[in-house]
């Protein structure tokens, strides 16, 4: 029987990554995967709950049942980190971004979230543990800069905190400020 787990982990990555790219960042990827997130605002419960909500879309695209998701990937009680930013990438490119001049940028809004974050250079090759460790409890405590540097997203220009904003509106700005 072929691991779900592990069918469900490539099956994120084919989301926002190309084979080269995931070749490159898979040291990241995994911890990504490994590292719960924790909203820390109550709206935030949203976001966890779309990335959770992708194991079931992995179902659907791969004719697994409910039961099967349930059993095999439904046992925590929030997503991890990369469920999150993936559900988030893919409600940003479908509800928001959509046009077919640019086609499918799910990645590039996954991608702009780790650099904003600060990981962008976390290559295999030159992959810090501790370092990810660190930016990841700077988000989820929500230590980042004010124009959101060191979270998902970063706005320059910005009057509002987005430290007090839930990830949702700081999505919406950062799109309106492109």
């Amino acid at each position: 029987m072929v691991n779900i787990e592990n069918e469900y982990y490539e099956w994120l990555c084919s989301k926002i990554i190309d084979d080269t790219y995931y070749v490159q960042y898979s040291k990241l990827m995994s911890h990504l995967y490994d590292s719960i997130f924790t909203p820390v605002m109550d709206m935030d419960i949203n976001r966890a709950e779309d990335g959770k909500s992708l194991r079931y879309r992995f179902g659907l695209d791969n004719d697994i049942s409910e039961n099967i998701i349930s059993d095999c990937l439904d046992n925590k009680e929030y997503c991890n980190m990369l469920e999150m930013m993936v559900a988030l990438s893919i409600r940003c490119e479908e509800g928001i971004m959509s046009d077919e001049w640019y086609g499918d940028r799910t990645g590039t809004w996954f991608w702009n979230m780790i650099v904003s974050l600060g990981l962008g250079t976390m290559n295999d090759s030159r992959f810090d543990e501790r370092y990810t460790n660190i930016v990841l409890r700077r988000f989820m405590n929500r230590q980042y800069e004010k124009n959101g540097e060191g979270g998902l997203f970063t706005i320059n220009g910005l009057k509002q905190d987005l430290r007090s904003v839930e990830i949702w509106y700081q999505m919406c700005w950062y799109l309106d400020s492109l």
